[in-house]
């Protein structure tokens, strides 16, 4: 061992190693879990001329994309009632509305369907939005507690 590294007589090198995997893998899930928190909320309703361009458009390829893997689509009927969990959106009149949101906040919205281009690129600046305004404290927070559990 080299000078400064002291493994405790109580931590075998199999159990740090061991350690150091289920740190990782938990990392890794982590990360994906928090990954699968956003969603991407598409506000509709019948006869919308632009929601029917979206679904001929980007719906049957969305979920196939890394934007859609990171921000599942949920569509919301603007003439229904709006679900207890999307109260603190405030729903506007024109339709499509597409809302990301992440853990019961809004990170952004596009308004209407711009059409294909114009679209990902949008929701590409939504997702780096997403991206920036996450922190690592919960990561850290759930890394720190697992350590404490093994010991």
């Amino acid at each position: 061992m080299t000078k400064g590294m002291k493994l405790s007589r109580n931590v075998s090198p199999l159990k740090f190693i061991s350690r150091a995997a289920l740190l990782g893998a938990l990392f890794i899930a982590s990360s994906y879990a928090g990954a699968r928190a956003a969603e991407l909320i598409m506000f509709e309703q019948a006869g919308c001329a632009w929601c029917e361009a979206f679904d001929r458009e980007i719906a049957p390829v969305y979920d196939k994309t890394e934007e859609g893997a990171r921000a599942p689509l949920r569509r919301v009927n603007i003439a229904a009632a709006l679900p207890s969990d999307l109260d603190f959106i405030a729903v506007e009149r024109l339709t499509p509305l597409f809302v990301l949101v992440d853990n019961g906040r809004e990170i952004g919205r596009i308004r209407g369907y711009p059409g294909d281009d114009h679209f990902w690129g949008l929701l590409g600046v939504l997702i780096k939005s997403l991206e920036s305004s996450r922190t690592g404290g919960e990561r850290v927070h759930l890394l720190r507690k697992t350590l404490r559990a093994t010991d």
